[in-house]
């Protein structure tokens, strides 16, 4: 004989309805344990413990699930017993309670009998979305998801409004502790945590950004051998993932403006549809560039007599990243730039940039990694397919940087891309390769970069007091007094990254053995 659900149980009519409102009604009116409680606080307590339920009720018989139940529903009892004149109307909250913990204790009684579960090892699967206090269907609305944080600090000047999103947030946050010794359960609010400022935030990623400086490849170049990746460069960290999404629709919205000519006509090129391979669609902004000599004869270079559209705000604020977070000097802000959107199989052949643009430039990419092959003599294997010397993983969000042998002496190229990729290449002209009445952007006027010596900028720890005073510390007989800022003080002030490592000589060996005797 099948047992009633406690949904049947609260029904109208049912002769268990009484019983188990009387027995919820009961243990909330005279348990003196809740009665030092506002109804309030045993609301949240109820919500709480019956999200946490599924774990609570592991391994529990069908008698001790079903009493764990009932008392954690006796905490917000009150709203439990429908009067006679809403008999029929919509169940309220705790109605709404009843049904969510009988379903989970049908699904943990069913786990009980079984030896095991197919989904999970242990024997219990995960309750279903719908399953939850929030997710009740019906004419209630539903909760709509929280966009994701944009945390670039000069990009999205969005960071004030999300603060204080999150203070009230904080605000409303309420914790329940279980004293283990008295058993007694205390709903409190959660402590606000000390909030960083935007400066910190902004200076914590960029001593956390990853540079590579070493690259090595040597080949012979006039007679003797030359490391051909001299002044090669690759940064991640540079742009977080909330940051390239932004950049990527961004991108995208560049190309519908051009696809609708909304853009100048020498800004936006894109090929016909059955031309791809080394043709993609490109975005020029600043100066127009020539790739290959035209019908008009004018050579590969600036057109100084083509106007393109100037460079949009966005990337001006991916310029300043890049100047303050040393990626590129302050003596070579760019001002022009080239946005290369490709799709599956297309590519760009061995080349060296043109010299109508000085030294370093460098390359952003998104949407998917891609190889960027180097040598001073490249050779084409196929359509899309090239043989170098040396084959480079640009990371997505990546930044790499030219200059030296590695944008003079060897050659690169990007083989056909298996899915699609955007990259935006950011360049200064040479002076005297502007076009004409071009005028500098006052956006881009005086950056400075970031300074690495960490007392410039005051980084308040979220630690409590007791954290954050200063520790004496005893070298040679001396005391010394170390902050908090202690540890950035002794970061290195560039990092570099070797596979190298010393090895230790026998010699060396002998002699630590013989002073340890």
């Amino acid at each position: 004989m099948a047992r009633p659900s406690v949904a049947e149980m609260l029904s109208e009519g049912s002769p268990e309805k009484g019983e188990a409102m009387k027995g919820l009604k009961g243990v909330n009116s005279k348990d003196p344990f809740l009665i030092q409680y506002q109804s309030s606080e045993l609301k949240v307590a109820s919500e709480f413990l019956t999200t946490w339920l599924p774990f609570l009720s592991r391994d529990l018989c069908q008698h001790c699930t079903k009493k764990l139940s009932k008392r954690i529903l006796s905490l917000h009892s009150e709203d439990a017993e429908p009067s006679n004149s809403d008999a029929n109307a919509t169940p309220s909250t705790s109605s709404d309670m009843v049904l969510v913990l009988n379903e989970i204790c049908d699904d943990n009684c069913e786990v009980s009998s079984t030896a095991s579960s197919k989904d999970e090892p242990n024997g219990w699967s995960e309750p279903k979305p719908e399953a939850s206090i929030s997710g009740v269907t019906g004419n209630s609305p539903s909760v709509e998801t929280p966009t994701p944080r944009m945390s670039w600090a000069d990009m999205a000047q969005e960071d004030e409004l999300v603060e204080v999103e999150e203070q009230q947030r904080e605000a409303t946050k309420h914790m329940v502790d279980l004293n283990s010794s008295t058993r007694e359960l205390r709903v409190s609010k959660v402590v606000e945590k000390p909030k960083l400022s935007r400066d910190e935030r902004e200076y914590i990623r960029f001593m956390n950004v990853k540079r590579k400086k070493d690259f090595i490849c040597l080949e012979r170049v006039g007679g003797k051998f030359v490391n051909i990746l001299e002044g090669l460069e690759l940064h991640t960290g540079i742009f977080s993932a909330a940051e390239q999404k932004r950049i990527v629709n961004y991108v995208y919205m560049l190309q519908g403006m051009g696809q609708k000519r909304e853009l100048r006509e020498r800004t936006y090129t894109e090929p016909p549809k059955w031309k791809r391979g080394k043709r993609r669609v490109t975005i020029q902004f600043g100066c127009c560039y020539n790739y290959a000599t035209d019908k008009n004869g004018n050579p590969p270079g600036i057109l100084q007599d083509e106007v393109v559209d100037p460079i949009p705000h966005l990337f001006k604020v991916m310029i300043r990243r890049l100047i303050g977070w040393h990626v590129i000097p302050p003596t070579c802000v760019p001002d022009s730039c080239i946005v290369n959107i490709y799709e599956e199989g297309d590519y760009i052949p061995p080349h060296i940039d043109n010299h109508d643009f000085v030294r370093p430039f460098c390359t952003v990419s998104f949407l998917s990694e891609c190889n960027v092959v180097f040598g001073s003599n490249l050779k084409v294997v196929g359509a899309g397919e090239f043989g170098g010397s040396i084959a480079i993983p640009l990371p997505v969000g990546s930044v790499l940087v030219l200059n030296g042998n590695g944008a003079d002496v060897a050659k690169h190229c990007v083989p056909a891309v298996p899915t699609k990729r955007i990259s935006i290449t950011f360049r200064r002209m040479d002076e005297s390769k502007r076009p004409m009445g071009y005028a500098p952007e006052p956006d881009l006027q005086g950056i400075e970069p970031l300074s690495y010596e960490a007392e410039k900028v005051k980084i308040s720890s979220p630690r409590s007091d007791r954290h954050t005073r200063k520790q004496l510390v005893r070298r040679g007989g001396k005391t010394e007094a170390r902050g908090v800022i202690d540890s950035y003080e002794r970061q290195e002030p560039e990092p570099r990254y070797s596979n190298r490592t010393r090895r230790v000589t026998a010699n060396e060996r002998r002699t630590k053995l013989s002073l340890g005797s």
